[in-house]
Order: structure tokens, then sequence, then C-alpha cells
């Protein structure tokens, strides 16, 4: 299978919701006539009219690197990965995917698995599709009808993203799973006293799963905290790689973030939610 067919079968029409199928080596259309380019980069951008929300910026994706290979991470993506396992999936799609981080760790653990890393941003999803071959690559709109065909994802991997709870189950298969990882309000906490870094509401994991009580069955959930050692440098990359970033840039203090004083130590505290994929019903 080339790499246009294997990315055209995630696919459906964003117009029309017809499957999408190779037309040319970097063209994908439906049935009704639509087209669609593939980046040379090999991957598609379906956002159609845009979005209203906004991406991540290269500075921020620089900041989730850093922290992310540097192992502060590692236990999360090693939660993510086992709570996906259970499900022996062979198509693993991971929205608002980032960098690909945690879609890898996940791939690692599944050796004949695929994954689709789909992100708002075209800067992350070029650097997820290029981080491994066994990775597709879609830009996207989380908050909009997903361009996923139904039924064609094994695992839905959710992690610090924002949720979209019919889709995601629409595009799951039969008594598929979608993992979801959100933060505790005291994650990162010593690093949020300051000001400089949103505050997270309480009860966030409870949120989720009142939320997604009419479409899933929890199975599992899983409190991962441990206490991360910290330089001036982590601490920087940590407040900038997220949303606090934009709001720290408003206020003409981002180039202030590496210089601050750090902590010894910050927490890491998120709770890591598997859901089943409950039947539609009649």
């Amino acid at each position: 299978m080339s790499d246009i067919e294997r990315l055209a079968g995630w696919l459906r029409c964003p117009v029309c919701g017809d499957d999408l199928v190779p037309v040319d080596r970097l063209v994908l259309g439906c049935g009704n006539g639509h087209r669609h380019d593939v980046n040379k980069r090999g991957y598609a951008s379906l956002l159609g009219g845009g979005s209203r929300h906004l991406s991540d910026t290269a500075e921020m994706l620089d900041d989730r690197d850093r922290v992310l290979s540097s192992g502060a991470y590692d236990p999360i993506a090693h939660a993510v990965a086992t709570a996906a396992s259970g499900a022996a999936p062979a198509r693993i799609l991971d929205a608002g995917a980032g960098t690909g981080h945690y879609l890898r760790a996940v791939l690692a653990a599944a050796p004949d698995a695929v994954g689709l890393a789909m992100d708002l941003s075209p800067a992350a999803v070029g650097r997820a599709a290029r981080s491994s071959d066994r990775i597709d690559g879609l830009v996207a709109d989380t908050w909009r009808p997903l361009p996923v065909r139904s039924g064609t994802a094994d695992v839905v991997l959710d992690v610090f993203a924002p949720r979209n709870l019919p889709e995601f189950h629409r595009v799951l298969r039969p008594a598929g799973r979608l993992v979801v990882v959100v933060p505790r309000a005291d994650h990162l906490g010593s690093l949020r006293a300051d000001g400089a870094m949103l505050d997270i509401p309480a009860d966030k994991a409870d949120d989720v799963l009142a939320a997604s009580a009419a479409l899933y069955a929890p199975l599992t959930r899983e409190h991962v905290a441990y206490d991360l050692p910290v330089t001036p440098e982590l601490v920087g990359a940590l407040r900038g790689m997220g949303p606090s970033a934009r709001h720290a840039s408003d206020a003409g203090a981002a180039s202030d973030f590496a210089a601050a004083t750090a902590p010894a130590a910050t927490r890491v505290s998120v709770d890591v939610l598997t859901l089943v994929r409950a039947p539609e019903r009649a």
C-alpha cells in the first residue's frame, strides 16, 4: 500500500462526507468530485474554510519538544500506552497530537499498528508525520465534524487536548477505546503560584466522565503523580509549551520565563481515563 493510499484509508470528504481515495500522487478525491491536495510532506489539510481557534506556534512546539524529549512526562506516556494497548489496536487516532510524542509511545507498544496524527497546527502535524513512517498526518479542527471515516479507529487518544466526544464516538469501531489525559488542579502547582500560568479547574476528570456518560462506559481511571526536578530552562519550556504562553506573551512576559527563579521541583498530577465506546442507541 502506498503512503497516499494509507492516508486516504483514514479520511472522508469534509464537504460531503464521502470516503476519500487517491486520484493523483498528491490529490485525494471523493465520488462527488471534491478534490483535496496532499502536502508534499505527506499530510492532508482538510480545514475547509479555516478555523476560529488558534493553533500552536512554532515556539510553543519547540518548548513542547524540549519538555517531552527531556523525559519529564514519560510516566504519562507510559500510562497512555498501557491504556491503549488493552484494545490490541491496529489503527490509532491522536486528536490534538502535537508533535506525536504520545502517539509514538502507543505505537512502540503496538508494533503492527499505524497512527493518524490530527492537529490544528500544520507545523505540529508536519513534525509528527516526519517522526515515524507509521504516522499519517491530518490538519483538522477537533471542534468540527472530523474528516475521518466512521468506525475506522481502534483507539482515539486525547492528551491535554480539546474533546469532541460525539465525533470520537463516531470514528471509533464498536467497543473501541478513548484514552483521555486531563490535568488535576495541583498539576505544576508551584509554577502556577505566580500567576504566569492559567489555573486548572478542579474535578476536570469528573467533568469528562459526566459529559461522556451517554456515549462511553468508563473502564479505568489512573492518577499519575510524581515530583519532577526542574531547572530554569525546563520551567521556561513548561510554561511556554501550552496556552499560558499566549497570555504571557500578551503581557510582555514571555521573554522572562526562562530567567524566572525556578523551584527545585514541581508536582506532575494528571488523570488518565480509559473509556469504551458504547453501542449506539436505537
